[in-house]
């Protein structure tokens, strides 16, 4: 028993020389539930909504009043005023605004002569959860309004709304899918960057690399190139594969394959230079892998990869501003389902960029030797 005894001991002793392991046991727990608990089920708001009108008679200007009048109110959407319709669809298409409510020509005319006009709702269904709030908000609006109508009873017919789906219709499996890509290249990133370099600072390998005449840049360089080939490959199986298990169309158009590419590598970089700058200071492999689990909370969830980020409070809101997930789920979400351009995830990309080009920086700084 006494030999037991020992053995208990050391690894108590052990557990608590590691402060962060202890700590993480403690946080992660609570920061599920803080997270959880807002990240799914909440009321979608700030949706922005584009705003057409090409009739600008006296009954669409009080359609219009009354709308900013429930946004302001409910903040279920934002409006955003356009010119023409075909700039409010470019902006559509583009994730801009989540949907185009058009007032068509001759709306005004044709209420008062009681021919009761439609106006048209085109909407970014990819997003189920989005497009049932604006569509019940809008119906809300038009009931609002022909309410006010048939009290002044100034108008016999009342206008309808014409819902358009621009996109067919996204299962939720297709919804989620860019979410589990990025995730795949992040547990890719963990396995294959952080533990590994973990390992290897412990065998004293990363000394025999400082022997040489390489540099402390070039050293951190190669580690984040090969890791992110590795988090890239990782990513790109689990994207063609997902993408013919969700039932994706088109799944191997070049274009298509080839914008896909490009974010996956971009993603890649970007995580395993955040990976290097957390971990290059550790030196208990065991405070990494409890790091690497309140990560998966912290970055996945607020993403807006299975809920809405509009839906979340300020707070974890502003974290998913920051949040490289939310910009690689949005890129993704945009060429799997939508079938945009480079146009449409440039600020996506560029945000990546200057991610990875930040946090090697601080990386190579934060690096020293050991002896």
């Amino acid at each position: 028993m006494q030999r037991v005894l020992a053995i208990i001991e050391r690894e108590l002793r052990r557990f608590r020389r590691s402060p962060m392991l202890v700590l993480m046991s403690l946080v992660l727990p609570l920061l599920q539930l803080v997270i959880l608990g807002h990240a799914f089920g909440g009321t979608v708001r700030h949706l922005r909504v584009g705003w057409v009108d090409q009739d600008h008679g006296v009954p669409a200007v009080r359609l219009r009043e009354l709308s900013n009048a429930i946004a302001n109110n409910a903040r279920t959407y934002d409006v955003v005023l356009y010119d023409d319709p075909g700039s409010a669809l470019g902006a559509l298409r583009n994730g801009r605004v989540s949907a185009v409510l058009t007032i068509p020509p001759g709306f005004s005319r044709r209420t008062l002569a009681g021919e009761a006009p439609s106006v048209a709702l085109v909407m970014d269904n990819t997003d189920n959860f989005s497009t049932a709030t604006l569509s019940s908000s809008v119906s809300a609006l038009l009931r609002a309004y022909n309410g006010e109508a048939v009290s002044s009873k100034r108008i016999a017919v009342q206008p309808t709304l014409q819902l358009v789906e621009v996109y067919p219709f996204v299962p939720y499996i297709q919804y989620m899918l860019p979410g589990v890509i990025v995730m795949s290249i992040f547990v890719m990133v963990m396995i294959g960057g952080g533990i590994i370099y973990l390992d290897d600072k412990a065998r004293g390998l990363h000394e025999g690399y400082l022997v040489t005449p390489i540099s402390r840049l070039e050293l951190i360089l190669g580690f984040t190139i090969s890791g992110a080939i590795k988090a890239a490959l990782a990513g790109l199986v689990l994207m063609t594969v997902g993408s013919i298990v969700a039932g994706v169309p088109n799944v191997f158009a070049p274009m298509r394959l080839l914008r896909l590419f490009v974010i996956v590598v971009v993603t890649s970089v970007a995580l395993v230079s955040m990976m290097f700058l957390l971990v290059v200071r550790m030196k208990d492999a065991l405070s990494a892998r409890a790091l690497f689990g309140v990560l998966n909370t912290l970055l996945y969830f607020p993403s807006g990869a299975v809920y809405p980020q509009q839906a979340f409070p300020g707070w974890l809101r502003a974290i998913g501003k920051i949040d490289p997930f939310t910009y690689s789920v949005h890129a993704l979400r945009s060429v799997i389902l939508k079938g945009t351009g480079f146009g449409a995830i440039a600020a996506d990309l560029a945000w990546l960029g200057v991610f990875f080009f930040v946090t090697m920086g601080a990386a190579t700084l934060l690096f020293k030797r050991e002896l």
